[in-house]
């Protein structure tokens, strides 16, 4: 039996809208562009949060200390940053952000 190799799967609500691979060491962001999925950005360090997300289903590596542009209660919420958030293995994610 062979292992699946992990994947991103994109939704915008509960449409599919891209999957991509997973790469090694990149953050969300890098996967969103392979799949052709659109995700604004601004600043790509985590300050502004314009690329804000909403994690549906996985795991994801969170910083010790989190980037500015989130706070607990969005992480509580599924809120990611797609620009410097790296998954750790498969992850379903919603374009839409948390409603808070």
């Amino acid at each position: 039996m062979s292992e699946e190799k992990p994947v991103i799967r994109f939704f915008k609500g509960s449409k599919p809208i891209g999957i991509a691979a997973v790469v090694p060491e990149a953050p969300l962001l890098e996967m969103a562009e392979i799949a052709g999925v659109e995700i604004p950005t601004n600043c790509t360090s985590g300050t502004c949060g314009t690329c804000l997300v909403t994690l549906l289903e996985g795991e994801v590596e969170l910083p010790e200390v989190l980037p500015p542009g989130l706070d607990d209660e969005l992480v509580q919420l599924g809120g990611m940053l797609t620009c410097c958030i790296k998954p750790k293995g498969s992850c379903d994610i919603d374009v839409i952000p948390p409603a808070w």
